[in-house]
Protein backbone atom coordinates (compact mmCIF):
# COMPACT_ATOMS: atom_id res chain seq x y z
CA UNK A 1 0.00 0.00 0.00
CA UNK A 2 1.57 3.55 -0.85
CA UNK A 3 1.34 6.08 2.04
CA UNK A 4 0.08 9.48 0.73
CA UNK A 5 3.85 10.86 0.64
CA UNK A 6 5.09 8.62 -1.63
CA UNK A 7 2.25 9.37 -3.81
CA UNK A 8 2.96 12.93 -3.23
CA UNK A 9 6.99 11.72 -4.34
CA UNK A 10 5.38 9.79 -7.53
CA UNK A 11 3.88 12.62 -8.66
CA UNK A 12 6.61 15.30 -8.49
CA UNK A 13 8.91 12.81 -9.70
CA UNK A 14 6.96 12.35 -12.64
CA UNK A 15 6.27 16.14 -13.37
CA UNK A 16 10.26 16.28 -13.20
CA UNK A 17 9.98 13.99 -16.38
CA UNK A 18 10.90 10.86 -14.65
CA UNK A 19 9.96 7.79 -16.71
CA UNK A 20 7.73 5.14 -14.73
CA UNK A 21 10.46 2.43 -14.20
CA UNK A 22 12.87 5.26 -13.09
CA UNK A 23 10.34 6.13 -10.32
CA UNK A 24 9.60 3.26 -9.25
CA UNK A 25 13.28 2.08 -8.67
CA UNK A 26 14.08 5.43 -7.01
CA UNK A 27 11.37 4.80 -4.53
CA UNK A 28 12.16 0.77 -4.93
CA UNK A 29 8.27 0.26 -6.15
CA UNK A 30 6.48 -1.81 -8.52
CA UNK A 31 6.39 -0.13 -11.84
CA UNK A 32 2.85 -1.37 -12.15
CA UNK A 33 2.36 0.73 -8.45
CA UNK A 34 3.83 3.51 -10.17
CA UNK A 35 1.43 3.62 -12.96
CA UNK A 36 -1.59 2.50 -11.06
CA UNK A 37 -0.99 5.54 -8.59
CA UNK A 38 -0.49 7.95 -11.49
CA UNK A 39 -3.92 6.85 -13.22
CA UNK A 40 -5.78 7.09 -10.04
CA UNK A 41 -7.36 10.73 -8.97
CA UNK A 42 -8.12 9.32 -5.27
CA UNK A 43 -5.46 9.67 -2.51
CA UNK A 44 -4.57 5.99 -0.78
CA UNK A 45 -6.97 5.24 1.78
CA UNK A 46 -5.71 4.03 5.31
CA UNK A 47 -6.95 0.84 6.47
CA UNK A 48 -6.90 -0.21 9.85
CA UNK A 49 -5.98 -3.61 9.91
CA UNK A 50 -9.14 -5.76 12.31
CA UNK A 51 -7.18 -6.79 15.45
CA UNK A 52 -8.21 -10.36 15.84
CA UNK A 53 -8.75 -11.69 19.37
CA UNK A 54 -5.91 -13.13 21.49
CA UNK A 55 -5.99 -17.22 22.28
CA UNK A 56 -4.99 -15.80 25.74
CA UNK A 57 -8.09 -13.44 25.49
CA UNK A 58 -11.00 -15.99 27.28
CA UNK A 59 -8.43 -17.36 29.91
CA UNK A 60 -7.20 -13.51 31.38
CA UNK A 61 -9.46 -13.89 34.02
CA UNK A 62 -8.58 -17.13 35.11
CA UNK A 63 -5.07 -16.10 34.88
CA UNK A 64 -5.25 -13.09 37.18
CA UNK A 65 -7.62 -15.34 39.29
CA UNK A 66 -4.56 -17.39 39.93
CA UNK A 67 -1.90 -14.71 40.10
CA UNK A 68 -4.08 -13.55 42.72
CA UNK A 69 -4.21 -16.91 45.00
CA UNK A 70 0.04 -16.64 44.65
CA UNK A 71 0.78 -18.57 41.51
CA UNK A 72 3.05 -16.95 40.00
CA UNK A 73 4.48 -20.22 37.95
CA UNK A 74 3.62 -20.08 34.15
CA UNK A 75 4.07 -23.09 33.32
CA UNK A 76 1.75 -24.51 35.82
CA UNK A 77 -1.00 -21.59 34.61
CA UNK A 78 -0.11 -22.82 31.25
CA UNK A 79 -1.10 -26.62 31.69
CA UNK A 80 -4.41 -25.60 33.37
CA UNK A 81 -5.61 -23.25 30.69
CA UNK A 82 -4.37 -25.69 28.13
CA UNK A 83 -6.74 -27.99 29.79
CA UNK A 84 -9.00 -25.39 29.65
CA UNK A 85 -8.63 -25.21 25.87
CA UNK A 86 -5.74 -22.98 24.96
CA UNK A 87 -4.36 -23.46 22.19
CA UNK A 88 -1.58 -20.86 21.97
CA UNK A 89 2.18 -20.57 23.26
CA UNK A 90 3.29 -20.37 26.59
CA UNK A 91 5.74 -17.22 25.39
CA UNK A 92 2.55 -15.47 24.67
CA UNK A 93 1.01 -16.38 28.18
CA UNK A 94 4.71 -14.95 29.81
CA UNK A 95 3.67 -11.86 28.31
CA UNK A 96 0.23 -11.37 29.90
CA UNK A 97 1.87 -12.16 32.41
CA UNK A 98 5.10 -10.05 32.97
CA UNK A 99 3.86 -6.75 34.41
CA UNK A 100 1.15 -8.61 36.52
CA UNK A 101 3.92 -10.29 38.17
CA UNK A 102 5.48 -6.74 39.88
CA UNK A 103 2.45 -6.23 42.18
CA UNK A 104 2.42 -9.23 43.28
CA UNK A 105 5.67 -10.22 44.00
CA UNK A 106 6.00 -7.40 46.94
CA UNK A 107 3.60 -8.84 48.48
CA UNK A 108 4.87 -9.29 52.51
CA UNK A 109 3.94 -13.07 53.59
CA UNK A 110 3.02 -13.71 57.47
CA UNK A 111 5.23 -16.39 59.22
CA UNK A 112 2.64 -18.84 60.77
CA UNK A 113 4.11 -19.28 64.21
CA UNK A 114 3.24 -21.88 66.46
CA UNK A 115 4.24 -22.94 70.28
CA UNK A 116 6.72 -25.58 70.87
CA UNK A 117 5.65 -29.13 69.89
CA UNK A 118 1.92 -28.19 68.73
CA UNK A 119 2.48 -28.01 64.36
CA UNK A 120 4.78 -30.11 62.05
CA UNK A 121 4.10 -29.93 58.13
CA UNK A 122 4.66 -32.48 55.94
CA UNK A 123 5.25 -33.20 52.32
CA UNK A 124 6.28 -35.85 49.99
CA UNK A 125 8.85 -35.38 47.56
CA UNK A 126 9.87 -37.74 44.83
CA UNK A 127 13.15 -38.26 43.50
CA UNK A 128 14.88 -40.54 41.16
CA UNK A 129 18.20 -42.57 42.02
CA UNK A 130 21.19 -44.24 39.94
CA UNK A 131 21.73 -47.79 40.87
CA UNK A 132 25.14 -49.39 41.03
CA UNK A 133 24.06 -51.33 37.87
CA UNK A 134 23.15 -48.11 36.11
CA UNK A 135 19.14 -48.21 36.67
CA UNK A 136 17.26 -45.65 37.96
CA UNK A 137 14.66 -45.63 41.11
CA UNK A 138 12.04 -43.82 41.92
CA UNK A 139 12.08 -42.97 45.29
CA UNK A 140 9.96 -40.87 47.76
CA UNK A 141 11.05 -38.68 50.30
CA UNK A 142 8.67 -37.70 53.57
CA UNK A 143 9.65 -34.61 55.03
CA UNK A 144 8.49 -33.61 58.64
CA UNK A 145 9.36 -29.79 59.38
CA UNK A 146 8.37 -28.52 62.85
CA UNK A 147 6.56 -25.72 63.68
CA UNK A 148 8.47 -23.47 65.97
CA UNK A 149 11.87 -24.99 65.89
CA UNK A 150 12.33 -25.79 62.08
CA UNK A 151 14.32 -28.81 62.77
CA UNK A 152 13.87 -31.20 60.12
CA UNK A 153 13.41 -35.27 59.28
CA UNK A 154 13.78 -36.83 56.55
CA UNK A 155 13.41 -40.06 55.10
CA UNK A 156 13.72 -41.80 51.60
CA UNK A 157 10.68 -44.96 50.82
CA UNK A 158 9.76 -46.65 47.94
CA UNK A 159 6.30 -45.66 48.07
CA UNK A 160 3.40 -43.56 49.46
CA UNK A 161 0.94 -46.10 51.10
CA UNK A 162 -0.86 -45.25 54.26
CA UNK A 163 1.13 -47.82 56.15
CA UNK A 164 4.50 -46.18 55.02
CA UNK A 165 3.57 -42.91 56.28
CA UNK A 166 1.89 -44.04 59.14
CA UNK A 167 5.24 -45.52 59.95
CA UNK A 168 7.22 -42.35 58.88
CA UNK A 169 4.93 -40.46 61.12
CA UNK A 170 6.13 -42.67 64.29
CA UNK A 171 9.82 -42.91 62.72
CA UNK A 172 10.18 -38.98 62.87
CA UNK A 173 8.16 -38.17 66.05
CA UNK A 174 10.98 -40.79 67.67
CA UNK A 175 13.71 -39.06 66.04
CA UNK A 176 12.16 -35.63 67.05
CA UNK A 177 11.82 -36.72 70.73
CA UNK A 178 15.17 -38.46 71.11
CA UNK A 179 16.65 -35.21 69.62
CA UNK A 180 15.00 -32.39 71.73
CA UNK A 181 16.09 -34.90 74.58
CA UNK A 182 19.68 -34.59 73.73
CA UNK A 183 19.66 -38.56 73.47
Amino acid sequence: MVKLEELFMIRDLKSKGLSIRQIAEQLDLDPKTVRKWLKSDQLPKYQRKRKTESKLEPHKDYILERMMEGCLNAVVIYDEIKEKGYTGKISILREFMHPYRKHHKGAASIRFETPPGKQAQVDWGEFHAILPDGSKKKLHAFVMIMGYSRQKYAEYTEDEKLETLIGCHERAFKFLQLSAYGN
